[in-house]
């Protein structure tokens, strides 16, 4: 058997994040590592025990989880740790700060408790997930931040077809939606998503609907 996804559980609220560590304790595929109150713990505890993913509170004490996710997964950083944020906040500035910061993942916590554990299973895997809830939120009055209108989309180096992909990517659709309302399989979704994150140098689907944001590509 494959060795369990170590996870590390930051939340101020202890009753918050004692819920979370039993539920993630509860799947034989998972274990907690540790678990901690502040963003300046998470950072210390991600170094030394580099856990496969850090569950991350954004409101917290000491250090906030926008920015201990930016140390630990953000631009510059040698080893990345996998960020999966999980916040009661759904405001646009959240998402879009976290995502910036190098989360892999941003989650509500009204989520179902399965849904949690797809997150973190999905951000294990080096792939990327956004609450469909939150990623539609992005088009809102905070995506004009989000598109500085760096470069038109003329400009991007992506097929008709990839552009077509990305902008449903953007529009917080899965595999399976994507290859659906193209009328394609999502063997051939999959192959598109690798291209378009090939091309465009990024690092997952997170990343991508950031540029699709910022390159004017949804609107």
């Amino acid at each position: 058997m494959s060795a369990p996804v170590r996870v590390l559980v930051c939340d101020d609220q202890v009753l918050i994040r004692t819920g979370l560590a039993t539920i993630i304790d509860a799947q034989p595929d998972l274990e907690v590592a540790a678990e901690c109150g502040d963003g300046q713990a998470a950072v210390d505890l991600a170094r030394e025990l580099r856990p496969d993913v850090v569950v991350m509170d954004v409101r917290m004490p000491v250090l906030d989880g926008i920015e201990a996710t930016r140390l630990l997964a953000g631009a510059g950083v040698t080893h990345p740790v996998k960020v999966l944020v999980v916040t009661t906040f759904n405001l646009d500035e959240y998402v879009y700060e976290a995502l910036r910061a190098g989360a892999s993942g941003f989650l509500l916590k009204d989520a179902p408790p399965d849904r949690l554990l797809h997150g973190i299973r999905t951000v294990a895997m080096g792939a990327a997930l956004l609450d469909p809830d939150v990623t539609r939120r992005l088009v809102g009055r905070y995506a004009a931040r989000i598109r500085p209108a760096e470069r038109s989309p003329q400009d991007t180096p992506l097929t008709p077809r990839e552009t077509e992909v990305l902008r449903l990517i953007a529009d917080g659709l899965s595999n399976s939606e994507i290859a659906a309302a193209l009328v394609i399989s999502p063997e051939t979704v999959k192959t598109f998503v690798s291209r378009i994150l090939t091309k465009l140098g990024l690092r997952d689907r997170v990343q991508a609907v950031v540029y699709a944001y910022r390159h004017g590509l949804v609107t």
